[in-house]
């Protein structure tokens, strides 16, 4: 599986995001995959979850093609963004402090802030929309920003779930909208179906020794 077959399961952009990395118990010895390990996988995989458009594609890869520098940075901007994001929301989660994750995130946004613009929006519900990421070079990760800030601002963050690592869950996040707030798994075609399937196959060979036992 790559950037162009990872599950969206997230319920938000930013949460997908967070979801682009392995989160699960770490395999001793190995390091956990990065799905947007290269300029060219992330900016698929922006795609993929509406960060950006095609003609912002094409425009951000024909720049980052010209200046493999300017990917560079792109890159690791997009990954401190994530990281800082997902500390946050396990801060959230467990009630801890996570003013330093914050500030990070802060720090970001006031950048892409810089690359931003007010536009006349006449055919909307207000007078001007905020257009981010103007500039090509630097538009996935003013995307990524402004979208981990939604998420922050906007999503009851009551409803954000780790799929569970303590029983075997992958350790994504994602938004909870069951209409009773129960749902346990990223997905239950994959992480809940596997754990059940590992447990159905523990059961039946701990039957099985008690059965040969003598």
């Amino acid at each position: 599986m790559d950037a162009s077959e990872l599950p969206l399961v997230g319920g938000h952009p930013a949460l997908d995001l967070v979801n682009t990395v392995e989160r699960g118990i770490p395999v001793p010895g190995s390091e956990p995959r990065d799905y947007v390990a290269e300029p060219a996988a992330l900016l698929l995989w922006a795609c993929r979850a509406g960060l950006i458009d095609d003609l912002d594609a094409q425009a951000v890869a024909e720049t980052w093609d010209r200046d493999p520098g300017a990917a560079a940075v792109a890159l690791d901007a997009v990954r401190d963004i994530r990281e800082s994001l997902h500390t946050a929301l396990l801060a959230a989660i467990d009630g801890a402090d996570s003013g330093a994750a914050l500030d990070r995130l802060h720090g970001r946004w006031l950048a892409a802030a810089g690359r931003s613009r007010l536009t006349p929006d006449p055919g909307g519900t207000s007078a001007v929309r905020l257009v981010v990421g103007i500039v090509p070079a630097s538009l996935v990760p003013d995307r990524a920003a402004h979208a981990a800030l939604d998420l922050l601002r906007t999503a009851d963050l009551g409803r954000v779930r780790r799929c569970p690592t303590e029983s075997g869950g992958c350790g994504w996040i994602f938004l909870d909208r069951s209409r009773n707030g129960s749902r346990r798994w990223c997905r239950m075609a994959d992480c809940g179906t596997d754990v059940k399937s590992r447990r159905l196959t523990e059961r039946r060979r701990a039957a099985r020794r008690s059965v040969t036992a003598p």
